[in-house]
């Protein structure tokens, strides 16, 4: 996989700390839908999932959680702890968002509106489906 994580520069002073994230410069794309994962029960996972056409980018902006990405080759587990840290998540990218501190908020940025359609819900069916892109 790519370079996913992007360590945003933190502005500040004694007022406070800001981070600003704007589509196209530090997000590879417009955004257009935005969501937040608050409240999780314990070891319980969230996402589970793949999107045919749609990007994310998820941030912690408090307390902490791991996502773990699986591209159909490679699967990698990211710790998101810091508010200034993002990750990207591509389509045809099935996303696990798991072990959720009990004040984590995971905010997600996407470049699509929602859209059931979109999902790839079975594990199975996305490996069938990066299969077949892998092989033609």
């Amino acid at each position: 996989m790519n370079k996913l994580l992007t360590n945003h520069k933190v502005l500040g002073d004694e007022r406070g700390q800001l981070i600003a994230i704007e589509s196209g410069i530090h997000i590879p794309f417009e955004i257009k839908r935005v969501f937040y994962i608050y409240g999780t029960q314990p070891n319980v996972p969230r996402g589970q999932h793949s999107h045919n056409i749609t990007k994310q980018y998820l941030i912690a902006v408090n307390g902490s959680c791991k996502v773990t990405l699986d591209d159909g080759v490679n699967k990698v587990t990211y710790v998101l702890d810091q508010p200034h840290i993002g990750l990207f998540q591509d389509a045809m990218v099935w996303g696990t968002m798991h072990d959720f501190s009990p004040d984590c908020v995971l905010l997600v940025l996407a470049n699509e509106h929602y859209d059931d359609q979109d999902y790839i819900r079975s594990y199975d069916d996305f490996q069938k489906l990066i299969s077949g892109e892998l092989n033609g």
